[in-house]
């Protein structure tokens, strides 16, 4: 099953290394094998794994070679043995034998095009450390989860809409207000029971940028 969370580090967030693998621990349910994490100046990330491809390889977050790209990745992709060797011809160089790894070489190659060869069911975000881009996808079925919470000058997303409750941005506030726009014959595919929190759609594909000289803004919006 596994699962991920993650944060844009702000002067809100103290200590960031705290909070992620508290956001981490509320869905170890869904990872009770593994837990890893990453974390620097901009972007905060955790895992929790349920090992099934590659026991002994699969951590994530993952790296590309270099360091400058790192992904985490929760569902599965069908067809990533021959993306894998496509991948290998064009000389990316794996250190693993997961469907993980393939959609971070794959976005290397192809950029943001790599979901028009992507076959499976899935929800991952891939930080780029020398753009300061942040690139999140959801599968087009919309099988796997994938929920964000936003704040002015920070934004959090996770695997389950429980878990980001620990962040600076967020908190537990149920929306217990109805309206026309929550009642049972009209509930919009995107709102969770939570204040502030929203779910991707289906095929959704987002990717927040920071530059030097501006706060982080998204391209576009659940």
């Amino acid at each position: 099953m596994c699962g991920f969370v993650g944060f844009l580090n702000t002067p809100a967030a103290a200590d960031p290394n705290t909070v992620v693998k508290a956001m981490a621990d509320r869905i170890i349910h869904r990872g009770p094998d593994d837990a890893d994490y990453y974390v620097d100046e901009d972007i905060s990330l955790g895992f929790r794994r349920l090992s099934i491809i590659d026991l002994e390889g699969g951590r994530q977050p993952i790296l590309n070679e270099d360091g400058t790209k790192v992904l985490t990745f929760n569902g599965e992709i069908y067809n990533f043995q021959s993306l894998r060797e496509d991948l290998l011809k064009k000389g990316h160089v794996f250190k693993t034998r997961t469907d993980s790894e393939t959609i971070l070489h794959g976005y290397e190659e192809y950029g943001k095009e790599i979901l028009q060869k992507l076959r499976g069911m899935f929800a991952f975000v891939i930080w780029d450390r020398e753009k300061k881009e942040l690139f999140g996808a959801r599968d087009i079925f919309g099988i796997k989860p994938f929920t964000t919470t936003r704040k002015t000058g920070s934004s959090s997303s996770a695997a389950r809409s429980r878990v980001s409750s620990p962040t600076p941005a967020s908190r537990r506030n149920w929306t217990r207000r109805r309206s026309p726009s929550t009642s049972p014959t009209n509930i919009s595919p995107t709102r969770t029971p939570f204040s502030k929190m929203c779910t991707s759609s289906p095929g959704a594909a987002a990717s927040p940028t920071r530059t030097a000289s501006s706060p982080w803004s998204a391209t576009t919006r659940c």
